[in-house]
């Protein structure tokens, strides 16, 4: 269907041509660029030969010349590479907007707006990338007066027009003249389309609200508390992009994502390509504990340890809680401070038969000289300040050293020992019974709980891994990790810039709960801001008016257009099965994915086994790495983070969601994009 709004014929004959134009020069550049790349590479290649052939006549200083010169060459290529990849990807859709911008001196800008930048034969900008400046005008402003922030300062003016295009396959289907309000064409248009397999980037619809975070370069640290359906994981990824775009010498290998899970990940991982940069590193704090801590074989993840309690298998909650509390940070800094006092070489000894090592020596060292660094590594230092002493800086003894100190001290390197002592002593607040603490010493996972603490004792003794090359970290789903988590994170990434994004509604760890994410900002300092994402694009109004009076919520503003399609509430039936398949049928008519979304696992694997037969559905776990959205089975907690077109919610009378599992429930309902069914 072809659609032009509030344009006139002459308008969209000028548009036309400008298309033309633009498909011209975009084909002639392609071309070129393309014939550029191919030279390149071969000539970089036959440089690198040339070099390393004659690399016997050089020396040392000459020889480091030869690599910058090398590496500088690499880069070139590598940047023009980059851009032709670019360009491709805008060639069937070269531009989705521009806007008529007029500034104080009365000259005219039209810009048209695109995932990359087109320059005309005289370096003139006919394209313009979305995330320069200029283009910030579009998503902030309505027709009227403006100002946009470039490295040149402040510049002001009136913004005449914004205008989006639908264009497919070269040709223009579609004109819009718009402003920024819930009536948004294209917005609505893109809302009511079916959800994807994975995550799409929105650059044509990004919302005001959305752009203040996105563009933000004035604070180091933001905090993003977003509703359900505000895009708070959209405008991350754009986020990411726009700073690889703005800042100088950041990369995507310098940016860190802290994911939920796996599936999350993949979800996701099409968003960055999409807008022409590449995927950023990615792990789950899981994945941080099991790198970290070596002596267990496995950690146990994030998601199995909310399992333990929704299926009601954890025994004792009031010390899962505890050892999740702010209160037992407190407690393991007081007592490790005490460990490390209390600590001492409690006699001189000989190494070899001449070296006389005096105790109230090496104990200045250990309390004095070397406190500045983690105790377990001020052993090290001994170690080496030894071996400098008497044997003219050899490093050869380090090893003997090391042994010999640990021998001839009233300590050891046993964290597990030490986190037992915590427990046992008077500064813990909650203590573990000996059965606990008999399990916890000699079984080979260690729980998600535990490993926290864990790894903050051994973090604290022996330092934190420091990951100096991570510049940028970006942390989904704040909500769920408790605040020494933070500490933890904190320390390893000790000169990155942080963005943060959760909602508190949307909490699934049951045993820790925010007031407000903006609690966060005393951890990272004052060069902090916390912003709020009020509008919810996920769900239709009546969904969002059922997932409101779970958690007697009032401020959610819906922007998708009603759909007059209620809210459906199962109850009673004389055919589980029946129903069940009926319903799915039904839903698959008219979508393209449907999710049904369980309390738990065990849930998920008995519905999978009454119905997989009949229809071909998909059991998802948290193991899950790929999957089909067409029809999945997933537990509510390992959903979080996804969105279908229409959901499923069951449970049964035996496993109903508790009034302390709302946020669960909430969780589970707001995954709906279009129609929501609850089998109760």
């Amino acid at each position: 269907m072809v659609i032009f709004m509030a344009i006139s014929e002459i308008e969209l004959k000028k548009e036309k041509k400008i298309l033309k134009k633009v498909l011209s020069l975009l084909g002639e550049t392609l071309e070129s660029l393309g014939v550029d790349v191919f030279q390149d590479e071969e000539d970089l290649v036959e440089f690198k030969k040339m070099m390393w052939s004659d690399s016997h006549s050089f020396d040392a200083g000459e020889m480091q010349q030869v690599m910058a010169a090398t590496s500088i060459e690499a880069e070139k290529v590598l940047q023009k590479q980059r851009y032709f990849k670019r360009l491709r990807q805008i060639q069937d859709k070269p531009y989705f907007a521009s806007i008529v911008f007029q500034d104080e001196e009365g000259k005219i800008f039209n810009i048209y707006m695109s995932l990359t930048y087109l320059k005309d034969h005289s370096g003139n900008n006919i394209l313009y990338d979305w995330r320069s400046p200029i283009c910030s005008l579009f998503y902030d402003y309505e027709i009227g007066p403006c100002s946009y922030s470039a490295p040149g300062g402040i510049f002001s003016g009136t913004l005449k027009r914004k205008r989006q295009y639908k264009i497919e396959n070269h040709t223009l289907t579609g004109v819009f003249d718009n402003s920024l309000n819930i009536d948004d064409e294209v917005l609505q248009d893109v809302l009511a389309a079916e959800s994807s397999e994975k995550m799409k980037n929105v650059v044509n619809t990004i919302q005001q609200e959305q752009n203040k975070v996105i563009r933000n370069l004035e604070d180091r640290h933001i905090i993003v508390q977003g509703i359900a359906g505000s895009g708070k994981t959209t405008v991350a990824l754009h986020r990411i992009a726009f700073l690889l775009y703005r800042l100088p010498n950041l990369n995507s290998q310098n940016i860190l994502i802290f994911s939920p899970n796996q599936i999350f990940a993949e979800y996701i991982s099409d968003v960055l390509p999409s807008l022409g940069e590449a995927n950023t590193l990615q792990t789950t704090f899981a994945d941080y504990l099991e790198s970290f801590i070596t002596e267990f074989k496995e950690v146990e993840s994030f998601t199995d340890f909310v399992s333990r309690y929704y299926s009601y298998q954890e025994t004792n909650p009031e010390l899962v809680e505890y050892k999740q509390s702010d209160q037992i940070i407190n407690d393991l800094d007081k007592y490790l401070d005490d460990y490390v006092n209390n600590c001492s070489f409690i006699e001189s000894f000989f190494e070899g038969e001449v070296h006389y090592i005096d105790k109230d020596e090496i104990n200045n060292y250990l309390h004095n000289k070397y406190s500045r660094f983690p105790f377990f590594e001020r052993i090290h230092e001994i170690a080496e300040k030894l071996c400098s002493n008497n044997y003219k800086g050899s490093r050869k003894k380090i090893k003997t050293y090391e042994k010999l100190l640990y021998e001839h001290s009233n300590f050891k390197k046993d964290y597990k020992e030490i986190m037992k002592n915590f427990f046992e002593s008077s500064y813990c607040s909650m203590k573990m019974n000996e059965k606990e603490l008999r399990t916890f010493m000699n079984k080979d996972v260690i729980s998600y709980e535990d490993a926290l603490i864990f790894a903050y004792i051994k973090g604290t003794l022996e330092g934190f891994l420091y990951e100096a090359n991570i510049k940028q970290v970006v942390i989904d789903e704040a909500q769920d990790y408790n605040r020494l988590q933070y500490i933890i994170i904190k320390k390893i990434f000790q000169r990155a810039d942080f963005t943060i994004l959760g909602d508190i509604n949307q909490n699934i760890n049951p045993y820790y709960h925010y007031d407000s994410l903006e609690s966060l900002q005393d951890l990272f300092g004052e060069d902090t801001r916390y912003l709020e994402l009020l509008k919810t694009y996920r769900s239709s109004p009546e969904i969002i008016d059922y997932t409101n009076k779970i958690l007697h919520l009032q401020h959610v503003n819906a922007i998708r257009k009603n759909t007059n399609k209620p809210v459906v509430i199962r109850k009673n039936l004389e055919s589980l099965k029946d129903t069940l398949i009926q319903d799915i049928h039904t839903l698959q008519d008219n979508y393209k994915s449907v999710a049904v979304i369980t309390k738990d696992h065990k849930e998920a694997e008995t519905l999978y086994e009454l119905i997989h037969n009949e229809v071909p559905i998909s059991l998802v776990d948290a193991n899950s790495v790929k999957f089909q959205k067409d029809l999945i089975i997933i537990p509510a907690y390992v959903a979080k983070g996804l969105e279908f077109d229409s959901v499923i919610l069951y449970n049964n009378r035996d496993n109903s969601y508790r009034k302390n599992e709302r946020n669960l429930l909430y969780v589970a309902c707001t995954r709906a994009q279009h129609e929501l069914y609850i089998y109760n």
